[in-house]
């Protein structure tokens, strides 16, 4: 029997000893009595000066509350703590030579009222699986959006960049598809934005679903294949490696678009939200991700400014887009240093004797004095103060400055100065709720006659947005005219043109320049003046050129004349004198 026992012991002895957990048995204020080797070796990094009487004493720097809690636990028997995890950090002994867990757990026993167990382990493997766990799920949250789940900016600059820079080095067998969505602040300003959340959802379930394999010539690869990405509102990115020709990529984007731009249908409201794509083939990129984005989006802006539905991006876009950015900082500083004026074309009376009435009108034309370039027409720079936010002020400064030297010339010449004032408005103008209030201020401050003045507005303005004809109403409330300009050229049409709040109805150069030798364009102007006038509109022909086609537009009652045959554009002293030197001029014969 008792060699059975010395046997049962010296087996429970060498299961202590070569356990691979640490087992240490401490007294209740931690004095050491029992401990095999691991325990040893997981502590002697904490003694570097070897004193290992006291458990307590060995772990108070890293992990303090362990006495504290043996000494709260009340009950005489039982679990202290389990596992409990010690970052033991920087606070080992580098020179020991001795090994150096990164964390320690332990589990405190009370075995009795004067007895306790602690179980040590290494845990330092198990909390970097942890950490390298928790780092992959945050570096995934990372590239996803969290509204659409896609991946976001920062998975799509890493895709491109891995795409420009392939096994092998740069190939160009992809394509970036930078997507915008037109109008689509509207929505969130109209139905809030959960509704536009709930859109911007539903576009991404559709983008998901037309970039599946499909016959269309972009293969998938195990390098990306097909991504779709929202980068960032209403901007979303489709990525395409493996692509075979470039009419391939025209196949995908000509699908984005017809299944993007279908109805939407969002708490009972249907919603029409069309798309803009620009973009860059992998054998026109050059730079970094960044670069290839910001071409592609500026092939989306030409996509969107010329109401095409993709653009391919050329190189010389970009150039164009930086001459762009220079005009937009140079006419910032123009308006802030008044290098801005205004040129009045004078509008003439078309008399029934062939005799013009030169006091009829002006239009008001803005130009820029560019200290460098000279005098920079508005074809340059309109379209880029729209863009960039800045054709309300330049629309009021020449609304302002027009109405003043109106003004001024109604004190220097009376009756024989012009009787009406022509300004042309942009979408932008329209578009803001605080224009019409801001054309009323104006009016007030340079005294000017609202029944004087007559606002153009281009023809497919004015027929295609509903917004802008409120807006045309609001300034007819006013007392203003209001004039539709290039007509012919747009989207309305005669049968139309009583829909329309406007007095005159200028019909486009393009017809004019023609009328004194296609009988088709006399057709056309003559139609034109006889449904204006059976609305009690009236006539202005622009672009007379010669006294032939002055001629035709009299001999078809068109009431107005305006074109270089009569003056070219002035600035307002010159304008003075030829309205001076001017008056009851006959056509010439």
């Amino acid at each position: 029997m008792m060699d059975s026992d010395n046997a049962a012991n010296e087996a429970l002895i060498q299961f202590l000893y070569r356990a691979p957990i640490g087992l240490v048995q401490i007294t209740m204020d931690g004095a050491i009595e029992m401990l095999n080797p691991m325990s040893s070796s997981l502590l002697m990094p904490l003694a570097p000066d070897g004193n290992m009487d006291n458990l307590f004493a060995v772990l108070d720097p890293v992990a303090p509350e362990l006495r504290q809690m043996t000494t709260m636990f009340a009950e005489p028997a039982g679990v202290i703590c389990e596992s409990f995890r010690i970052d033991l950090g920087d606070s080992l002994d580098a020179g020991a030579g001795h090994p150096r867990p990164q964390f320690l757990a332990i589990s405190l026993l009370k075995l009795d009222a004067g007895k306790l167990m602690a179980v040590l382990a290494d845990v330092t493997a198990e909390a970097q699986r942890e950490r390298d766990t928790i780092a992959r799920r945050l570096n995934s949250a990372a590239r996803i959006d969290a509204l659409t789940q896609m991946p976001n900016r920062r998975a799509v600059q890493e895709q491109i960049g891995l795409m420009m820079n392939g096994q092998g080095g740069p190939h160009s067998d992809y394509a970036v598809l930078f997507l915008n969505f037109d109008r689509f602040k509207q929505i969130n300003d109209s139905l809030g934005n959960a509704a536009g959340d709930q859109v911007l959802v539903a576009m991404a379930a559709r983008m998901r679903a037309v970039l599946r394999p499909s016959g269309d010539g972009v293969r998938a690869t195990s390098g990306g294949g097909q991504m779709a990405a929202r980068i960032g509102g209403d901007e979303f990115v489709v990525v395409l490696d493996g692509v075979r020709r470039a009419g391939d990529v025209e196949s995908v984007a000509g699908r984005l678009l017809d299944n993007i731009s279908k109805p939407y249908v969002i708490d009972g409201h249907e919603i029409i939200c069309n798309v803009s794509i620009g973009i860059v083939l992998g054998s026109e990129a050059l730079g970094d991700a960044d670069s290839v984005l910001r071409d592609a989006s500026i092939a989306m802006a030409l996509a969107k400014s010329g109401a095409r539905g993709y653009v391919v991006f050329e190189h010389s876009m970009r150039e164009r887009a930086v001459r762009r950015g220079d005009i937009e900082g140079d006419l910032r500083r123009a308006l802030h240093e008044n290098h801005l004026f205004v040129l009045y074309q004078p509008v003439v009376g078309l008399l029934a004797d062939g005799r013009i009435d030169c006091s009829t009108g002006v239009e008001a034309l803005v130009r820029w004095r560019h200290p460098v370039r000279g005098v920079v027409p508005p074809l340059e720079f309109i379209e880029v103060a729209e863009e960039c936010g800045l054709i309300g002020a330049v629309g009021d400064f020449v609304l302002e400055r027009a109405c003043s030297d109106f003004v001024a010339w109604r004190a220097v010449l009376g009756e024989a100065a012009p009787r009406l004032l022509a300004v042309n408005l942009s979408r932008a103008q329209l578009a803001h709720p605080g224009f019409t209030a801001r054309v009323a201020q104006i009016l007030q401050a340079t005294a000017m006659d609202p029944r004087q003045l007559q606002l153009e507005v281009t023809e497919s303005l004015a027929a295609q947005d509903n917004q802008v004809q409120s807006r045309l109403h609001e300034l007819k409330a006013l007392g203003i005219k209001l004039e539709l300009d290039d007509f012919g050229t747009g989207y309305s049409s005669l049968a139309s043109l009583h829909l329309l709040p406007v007095d005159t109805v200028k019909i486009d150069r393009s017809f004019v320049s023609q009328s004194d030798t296609s009988a088709h364009h006399r057709v056309l102007i003559e139609a034109t003046v006889k449904v204006a006038r059976s609305l009690g509109m009236d006539t202005v022909a622009e672009g007379i050129e010669t006294a032939a086609q002055a001629r035709v537009v009299n001999e078809l009652q068109v009431d107005k004349g305006q074109g270089y045959l009569f003056s070219r554009p002035l600035e307002s002293p010159a304008l003075i004198g030829w309205i001076a030197s001017s008056s009851a001029l006959a056509l010439v014969a």
